[in-house]
């Protein structure tokens, strides 16, 4: 199958494209720069210039190939405070590859998260049934579900908050690390029995790989190894890696100590990926992520 690719040279793409690869796809992926370019041929990838922004260029790409899949968020301007502006874009990407792939019977397979069923209010361990009415990345998440009834094969990855593997220079992992090396302690919220699930790099690459091939239309799948990781003992391996102690903040302070984090450490999110490995005879297989943590890779950095 020739499929595009968009995010394909970042830490999830450069999973996804290779396992697309291996697995006998052709893979044409959006590229912004001349490194991401490389970067995508690198992996056997051939290349379309252009940028989420661009949405001429993501219709006449996504027409062109038998299948789509999106990964591209701009994670830029949500570091930089526009969340708003990076949910935006989103959408309307979404929107124009959809269009693009209306009536064709392609399979689209977009991005979403874990933590939307919060937002959107559920608690417990929540299922791939659960979906919200609306709010941010949740409209968008609903557009790709709902282009199955326009002739798409859409479905939907959820990513747990941490996707985690040696590939992952640049995710809440390694964020939280840098906060825990600039403050001088790891720390989690309250007394850190709030729970996040997480996933390894390779087995989400996988799952992107077999929705493509084979995920009903109108799916919503999730990418979780682990179904809830207590943070406390999150903050409990990064602080005995690092060498600082462990400690707890009130509520009302986690901004001041996690920055724009400081919303979501707190956050209780299990979920289950027992319908996923029922749909699409899934199983995870790479360590978990207090096994990733223990492995070391991700202290490799400065220690100061």
């Amino acid at each position: 199958m020739r499929v595009f690719v968009t995010g394909g040279s970042g830490h999830l793409g450069s999973a996804v494209v290779p396992e697309l690869v291996t697995a006998g796809h052709a893979v044409l992926g959006l590229a912004r720069s001349d490194a991401t370019a490389a970067a995508l041929e690198a992996q056997g990838a051939e290349v379309r210039r252009g940028s989420l922004d661009d949405l001429g260029t993501l219709q006449e790409a996504a027409a062109a190939a038998e299948g789509v899949i999106h990964l591209a968020f701009r994670h830029d301007a949500m570091q930089a405070g526009d969340f708003a502006g990076a949910v935006a874009s989103d959408l309307r990407a979404i929107e124009a590859l959809g269009d693009a792939l209306a009536g064709s019977g392609k399979p689209f397979v977009s991005t979403s998260g874990t933590l939307t069923l919060v937002i959107g209010g559920f608690t417990g361990v929540t299922t791939e049934d659960a979906a919200g009415a609306g709010g941010p990345r949740i409209e968008a998440e609903n557009t790709v579900v709902g282009l199955a009834g326009r002739g798409v094969r859409s479905s939907v990855v959820r990513l747990p908050p941490t996707v985690h593997s040696a590939l992952d220079h640049y995710g809440f992992v390694p964020m939280l690390i840098a906060i825990a090396r600039e403050k001088g302690a790891a720390a989690y919220v309250g007394d850190g029995s709030n729970r996040w699930p997480a996933g390894h790099t390779r087995d989400a690459a996988r799952l992107y790989r077999l929705a493509l091939e084979a995920a009903p239309a109108g799916t919503r799948l999730h990418a979780v190894g682990d179904e809830g990781v207590p943070f406390r003992d999150i903050a409990g391996a990064i602080g005995r890696h690092l060498g600082v102690p462990v400690v707890s903040v009130a509520p009302e302070d986690a901004a001041a100590h996690f920055g724009f984090l400081g919303g979501v450490v707190p956050l209780d999110n299990p979920t289950s990926n027992a319908r996923t490995r029922e749909l699409l005879a899934w199983e995870p297989t790479h360590p978990g992520l207090l096994e990733d943590l223990e492995e070391g890779f991700y202290f490799a950095g400065p220690t100061s």
